[in-house]
């Protein structure tokens, strides 16, 4: 990978008044940071990302994945179950991959109003970080220890 980073999006159709401006934002700050989006996969809710950011992950033309998502606070803690195993499953797919997945989910313990407020910080922030997570994973796949401390930023 050169710098030109190919980023995949995972947005969720749940709650989809608030993953959808999000994913605009996303989509917009990947570009003003120079990454090139490759697909943009809609599953039906956040607790289903993980088999498309897998399926994502096994492709040449992917990097990195952004998942973008909303997990609205309910009666129960569902919200919790939902976002927690997301998460942990996210993470794990980027460790057995070797490719960033970045966490752009808003919640557990949000409401309709704190997501929407939140949605465009979490949507760049989560895209932001993934670029630069395959940048940096890039320069440590190529670098070459000489004697010199060797920063990787």
């Amino acid at each position: 990978m050169a710098d030109r980073v190919r980023l995949a999006i995972v947005v969720a159709e749940f709650n989809y008044d608030v993953t959808y401006l999000m994913l605009q934002k996303a989509l917009e700050h990947a570009r003003f940071l120079g990454a090139e989006v490759t697909y943009v996969a809609k599953v039906p809710g956040t607790y289903d990302m993980p088999i498309a950011v897998k399926e994502l992950l096994a492709k040449d033309d992917v990097d990195a994945v952004a998942a973008i998502g909303a997990v609205i606070q309910g009666e129960t803690k569902h919200d919790e179950v939902v976002a927690q195993q997301t998460a942990r499953k996210l993470m794990d797919l980027s460790v057995d991959y070797g490719k960033p997945v970045g966490m752009g989910i808003i919640g557990p313990g949000a409401n309709r109003m704190q997501a929407l407020e939140r949605a465009e910080e979490y949507a760049r922030r989560a895209v932001e970080a993934t670029i630069k997570l395959a940048r940096r994973v890039s320069q440590l796949r190529t670098a070459k220890y000489s004697g010199t401390t060797l920063y990787i930023e």
